[in-house]
């Protein structure tokens, strides 16, 4: 390709610019904030909010950038392994697993050190604007209308456009695709939407010697349980850069946490034991950060029967699921390494992509099968229910209190949290005989 055209720098965006720049000759990043040197930006607020990089999203940022972990641990982020990673049910530690690796960082952090890889290429560059429209040639997208976007720039608001040989969607949830597809006498992606109600929290406390063995400590309400605000708030926290705990607690409807200090440290309190030793042993730094999360999205490209050549999407603007699970760094990555695969197998990039948004459906349905299989048992949740909810809830449910007895089944569970393994795995009876040796013996 002669020009690939990014619409969005942020993580989802960087990744596909990394892949991109393999193909094309000129890669542009075509982004509206100023995100500056840090990453943090004006847009985005939730990039403040804890994330998780899950294990099979680790992997893949070390694929697409070799030697960054050890480039963010020099930095100041921490590498959890073995018993320095805790995932806890209704207050129980859960059995081990070995192998395990978590890092911790906060998303800024991470992403500057992305932005800092991808802009180093050679044939990559990024220009602050805001994309406006595409251009649309014989049945493909041709180019992008954009508008100079610094507002202090005596240029500001001034049209200009990019021809493109692919252009990939990646301004998020917010991303104005459809609309633009629609003026053009396209159809949009049909959109799937789950109303969770769901609210977080986010706060930032000084680290000391507390917990010299704990990197990351996760907590959620156990099967049997449902939502028991008393019993098990969902909650974590992870030991990032600058010798700091990040903490991060949520609710749904009416037990969304607020932005109150003495609330957040009495809901830390309420939790497992290492938030209760992080909220009376250390000191709370800046203010208590507060994001809602309506709905989880999704927009199913491959049930259109025709789509402009030339386009694709990543990121947010394929699927946004429940946050709490910590799915989003990794569903970019693996986006990013599915296009990369439709682009090596030899596609031409003018033809419609229908290959890449399969590939990219069978990462997003796995994530989207474990968050709503978790939503959809909490009682304000009203669906809809995928087909074979009842067993994947049910087999589900007998995992999780197996994990905390045994490592094996807690293994098998942690391959498809990290996204490892397809969730249809947890059905194989392999693992369920497992799991009901396990149950059996505690009965």
């Amino acid at each position: 390709m002669k020009r690939a055209v990014v619409l969005g720098g942020s993580i989802a965006g960087l990744y596909a610019a990394r892949v991109l720049s393999d193909h094309a000759d000129d890669v542009v990043i075509l982004e509206a904030d100023d995100l500056g040197e840090d990453g943090t930006g004006r847009g985005a607020p939730h990039r403040q909010q804890l994330h998780a990089l899950l294990s099979m999203g680790h992997t893949h940022l070390e694929r697409w950038f070799p030697g960054i972990t050890a480039e963010l641990v020099a930095g100041g982020a921490r590498l959890g392994t073995g018993p320095e990673v805790q995932f806890y049910v209704d207050g129980a530690l859960k059995a081990p697993v070995p192998g395990l690796r978590m890092l911790g960082a906060t998303r800024p952090f991470i992403e500057s050190r992305v932005r800092r890889r991808v802009t180093a290429l050679p044939n990559v560059r990024v220009l602050q604007g805001r994309a406006e429209d595409l251009r649309f040639n014989a049945g493909r997208v041709c180019g992008v209308r954009y508008s100079t976007a610094e507002e202090t720039s005596p240029h500001a608001g001034q049209q200009g456009e990019l021809d493109a040989d692919l252009v990939v969607d990646a301004m998020g949830r917010s991303s104005r695709l459809g609309t633009w597809l629609l003026r053009s006498g396209w159809d949009h992606a049909p959109l799937h939407r789950m109303r969770i109600d769901l609210g977080y929290a986010t706060a930032v406390f000084r680290r000391g010697d507390e917990l010299p063995s704990t990197v990351v400590a996760h907590a959620s309400p156990g099967p049997a349980s449902g939502y028991q605000p008393t019993l098990s708030e969902p909650g974590a926290m992870v030991a990032v850069e600058d010798n700091r705990w990040m903490v991060v607690l949520a609710g749904y409807t009416d037990h969304r946490p607020g932005r109150d200090p003495a609330d957040f440290l009495a809901r830390m309190r309420r939790c497992v034991s290492p938030l209760h030793e992080v909220a009376d042993r250390c000191t709370l730094l800046g203010d208590v950060r507060t994001f809602p999360f309506q709905e989880s999205r999704r927009r199913d490209f491959t049930r259109l029967r025709r789509f402009p050549g030339g386009l694709v999407a990543v990121g947010d603007s394929v699927a946004s699921v429940n946050p709490i699970y910590g799915q989003g760094l990794t569903l970019a990555a693996l986006q990013a390494s599915c296009l990369s695969a439709y682009l090596r197998a030899g596609s031409p990039p003018h033809d419609p992509a229908w290959e890449y948004f399969r590939r990219a459906a069978v990462v997003v349905d796995a994530a989207w099968q474990v968050s709503a299989t978790a939503d959809l048992a909490q009682p304000h949740v009203q669906g809809p229910y995928p087909r074979g909810y009842r067993l994947a809830r049910w087999a589900g449910d007998k995992i999780a209190e197996a994990s905390v007895l045994d490592s094996g089944v807690n293994q098998a569970f942690m391959d498809v949290v990290h996204m490892r393994r397809h969730p249809k795995s947890l059905t194989h009876p392999r693992v369920l005989a497992r799991t009901a040796r396990v149950l059996a013996t505690t009965r």
